[in-house]
């Protein structure tokens, strides 16, 4: 019998911010402007130099906040971000070694998949939720409807392509569980420090849910 994967943390918000951040002093005001917006996760993402130091930031000094890893693509990728703080990690794709990897950090993991293959291959190594990416691309509510059928127990996070104006309706598909959106953290916003920005978006968003 396989050892069961480890559960994601658990969080209310039905969005996810994929946020790449280029200052690691942004992360904590980040993450408490989210949370004064409602929203108690994000997705930093692997794609800058200082995103382990801004994942460690928050997992210290925010411990409400459950803060995941974006963008693991390798073995070592995995490692550094658990040690870091990172409470989930997510990736655009998946591989053998890279699921091995989580396995081995005991890491909660949500693979990235676009094709029916892909969701056959991380359904058999024991995951039953996915990231959709690019999700609009891959087809957006129409591939999802498409899938709903052949994998009645997978459920996704579409991811790529989603906005404050199609996101009720990526939501009201009923194998979607999360959506992850990069239009939560404008760049401009960060840059500026005006967290009030994205608080405001983060109300918005979390309005958009319950419509």
């Amino acid at each position: 019998m396989s050892t069961p994967l480890p559960s994601l943390p658990a969080f209310r918000s039905r969005v996810v911010p994929v946020v790449v951040l280029q200052e690691a002093a942004h992360a904590v005001p980040l993450a408490r402007a989210l949370l004064a917006g409602g929203i108690d996760v994000i997705e930093i993402t692997l794609r800058t130099p200082c995103a382990l130091d801004a994942i460690a930031a928050v997992a210290r000094d925010v411990p409400e906040m459950q803060v995941g890893a974006g963008t693991l693509l390798t073995a070592d990728d995995v490692r550094r971000a658990r040690d870091a703080g990172a409470r989930f990690g997510l990736s655009p794709g998946h591989s053998p070694s890279l699921l091995q990897a989580v396995a081995e950090a005991g890491l909660p993991f949500v693979p990235g998949v676009m094709t029916p293959g892909e969701v056959m291959a991380a359904r058999e190594a024991g995951y039953q939720l996915m990231k959709l990416f690019p999700a609009t691309v891959a087809g957006g509510l129409d591939m999802l409807k498409a899938l709903a059928s052949p994998f009645g127990d997978v459920r996704f996070c579409p991811t790529g392509g989603v906005n404050l104006d199609n996101l009720a309706g990526f939501l009201a598909q009923p194998n979607v569980a999360l959506v992850g959106g990069s239009w939560l953290a404008p760049s401009a916003a960060l840059r500026a420090g005006d967290w009030g920005q994205i608080t405001a978006l983060a109300r918005q968003a979390i309005g958009a849910c319950r419509g």
